[in-house]
């Protein structure tokens, strides 16, 4: 499983764009992606910022999904003034869902993909092992 969330400012005055680009990347997400667990987007307190939790039974499901069509189609990135993923990890018998876990992308994929396992590796606490 491969579990995170992200927090994310939107620059002023892109928050209904924001919303219309999660919405059409919600739907193709659940529709396309038959190894996405969860995929869901909040509004946070603050003004422009928003949380997504992503959830994907591997690593490599969730690399498939950053380098997908309805993922690399919209200017996603013109609209984040930052944005910052966190892993996390279930908690067996407080979660449905199964830890998290690195894995390396295939030596034969794309430069696309690699360079989004580059720049979202699966960060694995040491502190988790003593309580999974």
């Amino acid at each position: 499983m491969a579990t995170f969330l992200a927090k994310i400012t939107i620059f002023e005055g892109k928050e209904a764009e924001f919303e219309e680009v999660a919405r059409m990347m919600y739907e193709a997400t659940h529709l396309h992606e038959p190894n996405c667990v969860r995929y869901e987007y909040w509004r946070g307190a603050e003004p422009r910022s928003y949380y997504c939790m992503e959830s994907f039974d591997n690593f490599m499901s969730f690399m498939k999904h950053q380098v997908s069509p309805h993922h690399e189609a919209p200017d996603f990135g013109s609209l984040l003034e930052s944005i910052e993923l966190e892993w996390i990890d279930p908690i067996q018998g407080a979660s449905a869902l199964v830890p998290t876990e690195a894995m390396d992308v295939p030596d034969d994929a794309d430069e696309l993909m690699k360079t989004y396992a580059a720049s979202h590796p699966v960060v694995m606490q040491a502190w988790w092992d003593a309580l999974r």
